[in-house]
């Protein structure tokens, strides 16, 4: 991907053909070795690290002045700070292995026009001091980096989301782990739409079903006529559409049954989205066993004469919290049968997405990526009063 960027756009091309140290690294462009003075008046170097704006793998317009530095703060040629492009000091987390002392801010009347533009102007402000001391210092060194490539990226194209908001040492938390999603029902379905924007190494899928027409009425996006009349099997149907983004999707065409929980080896965290029952259970023990932590959701709904109501439950099961959560008070193990209203496929899109984003923030927390001042491993929320009650607190 760092090559293709390159290759593919000439304001970063042209920083390498003019001899700069240019890199991609997640989603900031990185300029190395940039000569700068520090307050003792000797010549050091640093590294300017600015956010990158893409629209797939084209660069747009710069989104922002601002551009961070990793090295002392750099001064005149007498070593009085170059206090015009002052913004803020502080000890930045940038995430993708950068760190940054230093926040800069130095905006032409019309903005910087590319990447070009940007980097060489600070890296000119930075580094004329040092060419004063020593003229044979420059930020132009011609040396060649190690090609990079985004090849250990789950992505297909570079997340900037994360690096241009400043969380991306927070997004990092995500990476290596292996999740399981079991069941890609209409809460299922919505769980893989927010993993699959996270960096994790790899997302499972366990259905057996086909992907029908009541099933386009409570899932994310939206199949065509000609989609639906093929009647691909879930997992195939999600995994085509999501790993246009990430690599990482695994799809198997079997429900779990405790006849084939090995499916489950290796797994660090799991999402269960299924009916109670038997093969439920067996689930259940077979992830608490090999020390996996797991969300399980549900939903239960009545048709009133003033409308739906019901309740939707997020049950969390850790090492920490096993015995309480694996009971049947808080995870249930048997029923969900088609005497069931929501076992009736009704149409609710948006309490399926509810139920999805709550076991996703849940889970979130659990890594550290959310504070979590609760703790909570059981949560209910009541459709007809609003209300969300946390229980279980660790």
């Amino acid at each position: 991907m760092s090559r293709a960027l390159f290759s593919r756009n000439s304001d970063l091309a042209r920083l390498r053909e003019e001899g700069y140290l240019v890199q991609v690294i997640g989603g900031f462009l990185v300029m190395r070795e940039v000569p700068y003075v520090a307050a003792d008046r000797s010549v050091r170097r640093g590294t300017l690290i600015s956010s990158l704006a893409l629209a797939g793998d084209q660069t747009r317009q710069p989104d922002t002045h601002v551009i961070h530095f990793d090295g002392e703060y750099p001064c005149h040629a007498n070593g009085k700070p170059i206090s015009a492009i002052a913004h803020q000091t502080h000890h930045f987390q940038l995430g993708n292995g950068l760190t940054a002392k230093h926040a800069f801010s130095s905006k032409p009347a019309e903005g910087y026009s590319d990447y070009h533009h940007k980097m060489t102007t600070y890296a000119s402000i930075i580094a004329g001091p040092a060419a004063v001391i020593d003229e044979t210092v420059t930020a132009r060194s011609y040396r060649a980096l190690d090609e990079e490539e985004d090849a250990d990226s789950v992505f297909n194209y570079v997340e900037t989301a994360s690096d241009r908001v400043g969380i991306g040492a927070l997004t990092a938390r995500f990476l290596g782990l292996k999740i399981a999603i079991i069941g890609l029902g209409g809460s299922g379905s919505y769980i893989l739409d927010l993993v699959a924007k996270t960096p994790v190494a790899e997302i499972r899928l366990f259905d057996a079903d086909e992907f029908l027409q009541h099933n386009a009425f409570r899932a994310p996006g939206a199949p065509s006529l000609e989609e639906l009349r093929d009647a691909p099997l879930k997992v195939d149907y999600y995994k085509r559409i999501y790993e246009r983004m990430h690599r990482g999707i695994v799809a198997v065409p079997e429900a779990v049954t405790n006849t084939n929980l090995d499916l489950l080896d290796g797994i660090d965290f799991a999402f269960l989205s299924l009916d109670a029952g038997e093969a439920k259970a067996a689930i259940v023990g077979r992830l608490s066993q090999q020390g996996a932590t797991f969300v399980d959701i549900g939903m239960g709904l009545e048709l009133g004469d003033a409308g739906l109501t019901g309740i939707l439950r997020v049950t969390t099961s850790t090492t920490e919290q096993r015995a309480k959560a694996d009971t049947p008070q808080r995870i249930p193990l048997a029923g969900g049968g088609a005497d069931d209203l929501y076992a009736s496929n009704i149409q609710v899109a948006d309490l399926n997405a509810l139920n999805a984003v709550l076991a996703v923030i849940r889970w979130k927390k659990l890594c550290g990526f959310y504070c979590d001042l609760e703790g909570e491993h059981h949560s209910t929320y009541t459709l007809d009063g609003n209300m969300l009650l946390n229980e279980d607190q660790s």
